[in-house]
């Protein structure tokens, strides 16, 4: 029964993978439209992380998790005879990298590090079906990256921790098992090294799990152990502790190494024109992010919040009917590393539910059933309900349409379109996330992003776009100019957007518009006005006008 449940959950969760929606657009620019327009020279946009000239972002995990899989698609694509790769393969690609990930990463990780066998199949169960694991983990956040690298960093210091010094039956010569476990210690403290330094270079949040499990490292090559049996035997006392150092010199080492490889993958990506030895002078891309992230007055740009954000509403948005359990006794060990974080992380301004990410599986980790069957029946209940309908919303319906319409547009013939669009045809977005560039693969098609601008500046920005009839428009600069000729553009935007209704139902005079394309599994979560809808009349709009339409804009001039 357990097995098929968890098999079941796996499909759950390559079905949520596989639904392109957009929770936030960090999954896309700050990930793979950097890589994908760096790799196959994809027209692409680069937000401020990415500066050359004061980065905050590494490339080194970017290219690690995301650009491998992306040089092995080119491979096999030249391999076959294709020279370019389509936007879509790769889109659905990573998807499957990211499910990949985590159904064997994440999940592996939880059976390390849940010793009770009971307790290990509850813990399995609750994060295999989180709606957190079916959508954030199985996107391209860098957040879900930290998530499998904080477990899996807790899983190596557990077992170098674990690797105590053999008992009395061993003390005297050094056994096979004693030299394998010598060596197991050294890999793993090697491999420790490496995931560290990953990780701080991939989020400078991710010391914050990994903080109070890695201090227990100190005392652990601190600490001499001495057999009342070995007492008078140096010889033997050295060979018992002597694998410490090992082990310690290892993790150094490791972590040398992949901070020479972060720097100068940073370097090539960054700055390739600059010496080889600037790699030592300029500040490294995480102590540029922490320093950023530490003025208040950037943070201001980003959204302020109450220092008790993460505690009373990121949590519980988080975690569902499971928070209360957390209270249930007996207190499970792994609590501690994610509250602490979760505590350290409140300290921020700035909070976000997806930089909880990491606490998630840990905190499920640690919680504990009902012991009645009643109230046990009644928690399953609420937490299959709660984690539904969380992932319909934010798995399929959530800003779900942009990806598809960028496809959609990134194939569409615009010179078949009758009449033709031109092929450098401008498209507004309005009232949606910031749209991929990199889906259009490379098509000449301009991408105008409007955002949440107000109606008044949409219908300025299609009037400017499209001419006027006979007329002036006015440009960017507020400067009138003759207007040369009309042109037909596309407008994209929600279709619970009300303004709209008038234009396209042709009961303004002077504009046309024609819908060309419609993605439907699109929900506009930031359109709520609820003070002058009310919660009947915004629930309707939103969801029963649900949908993400292309319309082709044009004027219509009287001869």
């Amino acid at each position: 029964m357990w097995t098929r449940t968890y098999l079941l959950l796996g499909l759950v969760r390559l079905y949520f993978a596989l639904s392109p929606s957009y929770i936030h657009p960090d999954e896309n620019f700050q990930g793979p439209e950097v890589v994908a327009g760096r790799i196959f020279s994809f027209p692409h946009h680069l937000t401020w992380e990415f500066s050359p000239s004061a980065p905050t972002r590494s490339a080194f995990p970017l290219l690690t998790v995301y650009g491998l899989p992306m040089i092995l698609l080119r491979w096999l694509w030249t391999e076959t005879g294709s020279e370019v790769v389509a936007p879509r393969i790769i889109y659905y690609t990573l998807r499957i990298v990211m499910f990949i990930l985590s159904f064997v990463l994440e999940d592996w990780a939880i059976h390390e590090l849940v010793h009770s066998p009971r307790q290990r199949r509850i813990a399995v169960i609750l994060v295999a079906s989180s709606y957190v694991t079916w959508t954030y983990q199985t996107h391209t956040f860098s957040n879900a990256v930290e998530t499998l690298v904080v477990l899996w960093s807790l899983v190596l210091i557990r077992r170098i921790l674990d690797n105590k010094v053999p008992g009395q039956d061993s003390v005297i010569g050094a056994t096979n098992a004693d030299n394998w476990q010598q060596r197991s210690s050294v890999f793993t403290a090697a491999i420790l090294g490496f995931l560290v330094v990953f990780g701080v270079f991939n989020r400078i949040t991710f010391p914050a799990f990994i903080l109070f499990p890695g201090v227990l490292l100190v005392p652990h090559f601190l600490r001499k152990y001495v057999c009342p049996l070995t007492l008078n035997n140096p010889t033997t006392n050295l060979h018992l502790h002597g694998h410490r150092p090992l082990t310690l010199l290892s993790l150094n080492l490791s972590a040398l190494l992949a901070l020479f490889l972060a720097l100068l993958t940073d370097h090539y990506f960054y700055t390739p024109f600059l010496p080889l030895a600037s790699i030592f002078r300029l500040p490294p891309t995480p102590l540029r992010s922490l320093l950023y992230n530490l003025s208040p007055s950037n943070l201001s740009h980003h959204g302020l919040h109450p220092p008790y954000t993460h505690f009373l509403i990121n949590l519980p948005l988080l975690l569902g009917p499971a928070l209360p359990l957390l209270l249930n006794p007996p207190y499970s060990p792994h609590l501690l590393p994610p509250f602490l974080a979760t505590l350290l992380l409140s300290l921020i301004p700035h909070q976000e539910a997806r930089f909880l990410l990491p606490a998630i599986p840990l905190f499920l980790s640690g919680t504990h059933l009902p012991r009645s069957r009643r109230a046990t029946r009644i928690f399953v209940t609420t937490w299959i309900a709660f984690n539904a309908l969380i992932a319909t919303l934010m798995g399929v319906y959530h800003q779900g349409g942009i990806v598809p319409m960028q496809l959609h547009l990134g194939a569409l013939d615009a010179s078949a379109l009758t009449p033709p669009l031109a092929p450098n045809t401008p498209v507004l977005w309005w009232r949606t996330y910031s749209p991929p560039i990199w889906l259009l693969d490379g098509s000449a098609l301009q991408t105008v992003d409007l955002m949440g601008t107000p109606f008044p500046q949409l219908l300025s920005a299609i009037a400017n776009h499209t001419g006027t009839c006979g007329g002036t428009l006015t440009t960017k600069g507020g400067v009138a100019a003759a207007a040369s000729s009309l042109q037909d553009i596309l407008v994209v935007a929600p279709r619970s957007s009300r303004e709209l209704d008038p234009y396209r139902e042709g009961e303004v005079a002077g504009w046309r518009w024609q819908e060309v394309w419609t993605a439907w599994r699109h929900l506009n979560l930031d359109d709520m006005d609820w003070g002058e809808d009310g919660v009947a009349g915004t629930m309707g709009r939103v969801v029963g006008r649900s949908g993400l339409t292309a319309w082709r804009v044009g004027r219509e001039c009287e001869t």
